[in-house]
């Protein structure tokens, strides 16, 4: 071994010899157990930041683990390559998006080796490339056949930063996720995906997802946002045969509608608005364009509106009422129009009060006997008054009966509501997979056929124009030849969202050079699911959302066997710096280059595993990194110092013909072995794993120190305790582990034996200590012999100085011994 532990050249040789064998190659044919390991693949931004360090060593060590746990791992990696930032990065440097990608590809591929991760990089995907998105095409197209993809013209998201449509997902508080811009409502022709058509089984399916964060799942679950109630239809006063349906859940209140508010994008609304109310009405409707989604429905925000001059019926008391807009309804939402029930209803019950409109109690409080004016909206069930027929009814009842009444009368029906909307895929920018689309005035749209695909991205492009695809500026582009009647006709310009490349990637990882089909679907079944996915908890309602739709389609469309797609979800917490997220705005990023060459790529992985369970964040700290950098010197000096009594080929070692001291070092390492076994396989609890390597090391020290010569029983017991040491600690330092294994005579890879198994009855220690109590009460504590008996127990018991102490000259009624625990001593 070399005199002192020097990483920079250690780590570069190992990567360069892992390469050079090819030892992470994952066959398809091997007959071991399969594991999917996998990260969530990052977008190539040029450098990878502390946040990629930890989610990839988390996994890499879940994959090392595996594979030496004897199943074949699958563990690839690739890009999220399509998106913005390449496309602004070439406006600003007049780059190709292509170049700029592909070299931060290069770069942050180099660092990626560098930290030592057991990649099959044979498997690697970009979605950027050609080989790829022809693909992603392709499922467009799949979508297409099954009536999953449509255009329509819509209300969207628009951002103007970035000159792009963004989906209601990608709104967050009102601003861009990407550039933090306000966002704009405009109306476009855009793409969508059916996506509600499978909200049940999406939302059903969660409960299959055992492995998955509660967390998670109730975001999906709140996203989805599935609610029962009633759509009732009110009749306008001032038009013939003009309803306006409401879904609510609550019809055992429509006894007291006093309003009713319709979204300003309402699409009746120009016939719902008299003469005197236009000006004041076309003005609020302009500037609720201005408003972003999420302000309008804020809770905290002051509702506001305008009335349209015009009125409903109400179908059960025949009561006309006024209709408003106002711009806290939403036209995606429900019907696009809300009864207001002031009474009971907080939002109604301000709007109510705000705007002078009627408040009309039909629901009391059951457990309410005065009569008292209401002071704030009552929202709880309780019994119907005022109601008609109805009054004397709880609410349940009277929501079934007022709901069955609404379907004998042609007043409304019972439905079931989702807030989930079809996903808008369509964007106005260059960076991303076209939609293979064509528009002929003949034939109308006309998919682009499956042998004329990838439709490529064109390079005569205007990257900097205003409101439109940068992709609508090549004229070789745009025109083209209708595939079925052969006449002029148009290409779609627009791109998909960069979330439709990136549901399916962990697909194509399992057949990535597949040129004939997206993918064999034969290995892809015997593959999937994800055994073990992790990622960023905000992907939550974006990717983890979208990537469950596209299993669903995939197998209704025959091409896999299962409907999710990760069996078990790891999110994995923030790394922070004084407390506060890493910016560079804020002027605390760690560059991971400078970790690497100050301290080893393992000092990194072993600080980022150390600290604090994964799930949590993580707060980097200097003097823990350079702690963590000294432990591996420790590691390094004591087997560097121990090595002339290190046999690397030991004889397993009897553990009965063991003297004391061997004895308890082959017990305290085969507890380490069940310890961080456990640690990794149950729960991913690596900080306790990295500290029970530390007191194992400890205990190593001692014992060594306590030594002045060494038998062969005592080489041998030592030998087993350093290789298993070397071996738990290899998917945490794999480059360190690996030099050791080498300088001692390995031949193959650490990283390609077994795990070290552990022993049941060695993990018990011979000695345990016996509570002794008097009367109930703690008087000493004894160690004994596992399994002593309960006379032996007595006896050591009573004979004890201090517990005679207590006993002396008092009568002993009765002993209770719980073996192995305690011994009371009842006395009088």
């Amino acid at each position: 071994m070399r005199e002192q532990y020097i990483p920079q050249e250690i780590e570069r040789k190992w990567q360069k010899n892992w390469a050079e064998n090819n030892i992470y190659h994952t066959s398809n044919e091997s007959d071991k157990p399969k594991y999917y390991a996998l990260s969530m693949f990052p977008y190539p931004s040029g450098k990878l930041h502390m946040g990629h360090v930890r989610n990839y060593t988390i996994t890499d060590v879940i994959a090392r683990f595996k594979q030496m746990k004897g199943f074949n791992v699958l563990h690839p990696m690739g890009w999220d390559s399509f998106g913005l930032p390449a496309e602004n990065a070439a406006i600003q440097s007049g780059k190709n998006p292509a170049d700029w990608t592909l070299s931060n590809i290069d770069y942050m591929k180099d660092q990626l080796k560098t930290l030592g991760l057991s990649y099959d990089w044979d498997r690697e995907i970009a979605t950027c490339k050609p080989d790829y998105y022809k693909w992603t095409q392709w499922l467009f197209l799949e979508f297409y056949k099954a009536g999953l993809a449509y255009k329509k013209e819509a209300g969207v998201n628009w951002c103007p930063g970035c000159a792009t449509v963004l989906a209601n997902e990608q709104v967050e508080e009102g601003l861009c996720w990407r550039c933090s811009s306000t966002v704009d409502k405009k109306k476009l022709s855009q793409w969508f995906l059916k996506i509600t058509d499978y909200a049940e089984q999406l939302l059903q399916d969660l409960d299959k997802l055992t492995g998955w964060p509660e967390k998670v799942k109730l975001m999906q679950k709140n996203w989805i946002g599935k609610s029962y109630g009633t759509v009732l239809k009110f009749k306008v006063a001032e038009l013939d045969n003009v309803e306006i349906p409401v879904f609510t859940t609550r019809p055992d209140t429509v006894f007291g509608v006093s309003y009713l508010v319709v979204a300003p994008e309402y699409p009746l609304i120009d016939q719902l608005i008299t003469e005197e109310n236009k000006e004041k009405v076309y003005d609020y409707t302009e500037n609720a364009k201005r408003i972003s989604e999420l302000e309008r429905t804020s809770a905290e925000r002051e509702k506001t509106g305008v009335p349209l001059g015009t009125h409903v019926i109400n179908p059960f008391n025949g009561k006309k009422v006024p209709i408003w807009t106002g711009d806290y309804v939403l036209v995606e939402y429900g019907t696009g129009a809300v009864m207001g029930v002031p009474a009971h209803d907080v939002r109604d019950f301000d709007f109510a009060k705000k705007y002078s409109l009627p408040i009309i109690e039909v629901i009391k409080d059951p457990n309410k006997k005065e009569e008292r004016p209401l002071t704030e909206a009552y929202v709880e069930t309780g019994v119907m008054v005022d109601s008609g027929e109805f009054t004397g009814l709880d609410s349940e009842t009277g929501k079934e009966k007022i709901t069955k009444w609404a379907q004998q009368n042609n007043a409304g029906h019972s439905q079931v509501q989702y807030r989930l909307r079809d996903w808008l895929i369509s964007r106005q920018r260059y960076w991303g997979a076209p939609i293979p689309i064509i528009y002929c005035e003949e034939c109308g749209i006309v998919p682009v056929p499956d042998d004329q695909l990838p439709v490529l991205l064109p390079e005569d492009v205007d990257f900097k124009v205003q409101g439109k695809s940068p992709i609508a500026t090549s004229k070789t582009f745009v025109n083209t030849t209708c595939p079925k009647c052969n006449k002029p006709a148009k290409r779609e310009t627009d791109t998909m969202d960069t979330f439709i490349c990136s549901s399916w990637y962990y697909l194509r990882y399992i057949d990535p050079r597949n040129d004939q089909k997206i993918f064999d679907s034969n290995l892809v079944n015997k593959w999937m699911n994800v055994d073990q996915y992790v990622g960023g908890v905000e992907h939550a309602i974006l990717h983890l959302l979208y990537s469950r739709f596209f299993v669903k389609v995939l197998k209704d469309r025959g091409l896999v066997n299962f409907d999710e797609p990760f069996e078990n979800l790891l999110t994995q917490g923030m790394v922070l710096k004084d407390g506060a997220k890493m910016s560079k705005s804020k002027g605390n990023t760690v560059d991971p280059d400078d970790i690497f060459q100050n301290y080893g790529a393992d000092t990194a992985r072993l600080f980022i595993l150390s600290d604090s369970p994964p799930e949590r964040d993580l707060d980097w700290s200097d003097t823990g990194v350079e702690g963590c950098y000294k432990f591996l010197h420790r590691v390094w000096r004591l087997i560097k110092n121990s090595q002339e009594n290190i046999i690397f080929d030991y004889q397993e070692p009897d553990p009965k013909a063991l003297t004391k001291e061997n004895s308890d070092l082959l017990r305290e390492t085969h507890k380490t072995i069940k310890r961080i076994t456990l640690d990794i396989s149950n729960e991913f609890q690596f900080n306790t794993a990295v500290s029970k390597c530390r007191e194992f090391v400890n205990y190593i020290y001692d014992y060594v120190n306590n030594k002045e010569s060494y038998t062969d029983e005592d080489k041998t017991v030592l030998s087993k305790a350093i290789m298993t040491l070397i071996k738990l600690m290899s998917p945490i330092a794999p480059h360190m582990t690996e030099e050791i294994w080498h300088d001692f005579g390995g031949r193959e890879s650490i990283h390609l034996t077994n795990w070290p198994e552990y022993d049941e009855s060695l993990t018990i220690s011979e000695e345990i200590e016996i509570v002794v109590q008097v009367n109930g009460k703690v008087r000493e504590k004894l160690p004994m012999p596992v399994n002593s008996t309960n006379e032996e127990i007595e006896a050591t018991a009573k004979s004890n100085p201090k517990v005679q102490s207590y006993i002396q000259d008092k009568e002993i009624i009765k002993v209770i011994i719980v073996p192995n625990r305690l011994i009371n001593i009842v006395i009088k």
